[in-house]
C-alpha cells in the first residue's frame, strides 16, 4: 500500500467517524478504530454505523438506536441469567442498569473492525444513585471495563459476546466485598 493510499484510508475513516456522530446529540466518543485494509468500504460503512447506533443505544438507553443496530434473529451468546434473549435483552439491561446508574455513559476505546466481526473495548462511567437489587446507591463513582465481540451481517448486529469486569462495578457499588 502506498502512502497516498493509507493517507486516503485514515482520512476516510475519519470522515466516516464524524459523519456518523451527526446523527445522536450524545454520540458514543470513539477513541481508537482499526480497519484492516482488505475490508470494502461500503462493508466497513455499514458495519460501523450498525456498531456506532449500538454504542450510542448503551450511552443514552434510546430505544431508537437500538433498533437501528442489531437484526431481529440478534443472539446474545454470553447471556446472563435472568435476561432475555434476543433483540428485547440489551433493552431490558439497559433499563435495568439505568435505575441503578441513570447518567451511565459508555466511551468506546478502541473497536477493531475485521470483516463481519467487530470486537469493542470500552469504558462504562456514571453514578450509583438508583437501586441495584435490594442495594440502594448514594451517589458512589463506577468505572468499569467491558469487551464486546460483535458479528454484523447487512448492516446489524446477529450476535454479541460480551464480558464486563462485573467485580469491580459491585464492589464500587458496596455490593460486593473483597476479603483482605
Amino acid at each position: 500500500m502506498t502512502n497516498r493510499s493509507l493517507k486516503l484510508r485514515i482520512s476516510t475513516a475519519f470522515a466516516l467517524l464524524s459523519s456518523t456522530a451527526a446523527f445522536a446529540s450524545d454520540s458514543v466518543v470513539i477513541n481508537d478504530i482499526v480497519f484492516p485494509t482488505s475490508i470494502p468500504d461500503d462493508q466497513r460503512d455499514v458495519t460501523v454505523k450498525a456498531v456506532r447506533a449500538f454504542y450510542d443505544f448503551w450511552n443514552t438507553g434510546d430505544q431508537a438506536l437500538l433498533e437501528k443496530a442489531i437484526a431481529l434473529s440478534f443472539t446474545d451468546r454470553t447471556l446472563p441469567p435472568g435476561r432475555p434473549q434476543g433483540p428485547v435483552g440489551p433493552a431490558f439491561a439497559s433499563r435495568q442498569f439505568r435505575a441503578a446508574v441513570p447518567d451511565l455513559k459508555v466511551v468506546v476505546e478502541k473497536m477493531i473492525v475485521a470483516g463481519d466481526y467487530v470486537t469493542v473495548h470500552m469504558k462504562f462511567t456514571g453514578h450509583f444513585t438508583g437501586k441495584f437489587g435490594h442495594a440502594q446507591g448514594s451517589g458512589q463513582a463506577i468505572a468499569f471495563i467491558a469487551t464486546d465481540l460483535l458479528k454484523v451481517e447487512s448492516g446489524r448486529i446477529t450476535d454479541n459476546w460480551h464480558i464486563e469486569d462485573n467485580l469491580t462495578l459491585l464492589r464500587q457499588m458496596g455490593v460486593a466485598k473483597v476479603a483482605d
